[in-house]
């Protein structure tokens, strides 16, 4: 594997006295779309917001683009496009406005324009000029894609980004990361749930149970089971739970 964009070593993490994360460690290469699969409350989540700083590990490292998020973390960050969850979203700002905040906080001047089309494309422009308040679970989801991927991130996490999303538009921005990990050597962290995004467009994967990495496909495997099909996926799944 090439130099990983991302890079986990050992990382604990606890809320109260509850561990959620038991010492994980993975690693994700330029160029590529790594899927973390899991249960509810296996700690996908929470694992994420350990990359984007939401919450603190009590123990191990987290690097981003060969930056250590402990010793320094504006720059770990500055390579980083986090996807929020779209109930966090500000109600009271337009599309365009949260948009224009994003950008200036990550010292953006202008919104680059294949970022425009992509929003064309998920039928986002319509609703841009409106307040967040105003939009249903899929265009807040849009919403939400579209302030992960401003400034052109080398990493960019993105947490069930395609729950509540049309068929068209799940479609659409799934052909806009792939072409973005061929293009721009960026790297592409999904936690979901669905296996189908797996098997179709992962290059490598890890199943999370209880805090812990329980498997990991590397980009072999997932090879072997396209080519098995059925529910070869499902059932390597299953023999892990």
């Amino acid at each position: 594997m090439t130099t990983p964009i991302l890079r986990l070593l050992n990382v604990h993490a606890r809320y109260g006295r509850q561990e959620v994360l038991r010492g994980v460690s993975l690693q994700v290469a330029a160029g590529e779309w790594f899927c973390l699969l899991g249960p509810n409350g296996a700690g996908k989540s929470t694992l994420l917001h350990c990359i984007s700083t939401q919450v603190e590990p009590v123990e191990g490292e987290v690097n981003v683009n060969g930056c250590s998020l402990s010793t320094e973390p504006l720059k770990a960050k500055q390579c980083l496009g986090f996807a929020s969850a779209p109930e966090t979203l500000p109600g009271l700002l337009t599309g365009r406005q949260c948009l224009e905040v994003y950008a200036l906080a990550k010292g953006i001047d202008t919104i680059d324009a294949g970022l425009l089309d992509l929003a064309g494309t998920l039928g986002f422009m319509k609703f841009i000029d409106q307040c967040v308040d105003t939009y249903s679970l899929g265009t807040r989801q849009k919403l939400c894609v579209l302030l992960a991927l401003l400034g052109e991130p080398q990493l960019i996490v993105l947490d069930e980004a395609f729950n509540g999303l049309d068929p068209g538009s799940s479609l659409a921005l799934k052909r806009y990361l792939r072409d973005k990990l061929r293009a721009s050597r960026c790297a592409v962290l999904l936690a979901t749930h669905s296996l189908d995004i797996v098997e179709h467009y992962a290059d490598r994967a890890a199943l999370l149970i209880d805090g812990r990495i329980a498997r990991q496909w590397e980009r072999r495997d997932l090879e072997e089971i396209r080519e098995r099909g059925g529910n070869a996926l499902e059932e390597s799944v299953s023999n892990c739970s």
